[in-house]
């Protein structure tokens, strides 16, 4: 196993964790109780972590995670093309099912 990403929040590192998962990197979330902790313990090893368990998807898993931070921020709504549920436009995997949005966001985006 080999820590691949260090988030400032859980929720961000559940996103981080779907995203590998989604590209069939297998992770796992360390730390996700720690922030109670924080008084006890510096504040920087209760940071939720995502490891991934093959070290030869290291590689691939950084460049997943680069393309989710260089994602801009979007604002409005894109619908789920497999459950047709409302997703914020910025998803990059459907909240209720977790079917990917990349068609329903080239679709948003490209006129007709």
């Amino acid at each position: 196993m080999k820590k691949i990403y260090s988030a400032s929040h859980l929720m961000e590192a559940q996103i981080v964790l779907d995203l590998l998962e989604h590209a069939y990197i297998p992770a796992r979330i360390f730390n996700q109780h720690a922030q109670g902790c924080t008084s006890e313990i510096p504040f920087t090893h209760a940071y939720p972590e995502v490891w991934i368990i093959r070290e030869e998807d290291f590689e691939r898993g950084k460049r997943v995670i680069e393309t989710y931070e260089k994602t801009p921020t979007a604002t409005g709504i894109i619908r789920c093309p497999a459950c047709n549920e409302e997703n914020p436009a910025n998803f990059q995997l459907c909240w209720k099912c977790g079917s990917g949005l990349e068609t329903a966001l080239y679709q948003a985006r490209t006129p007709e």
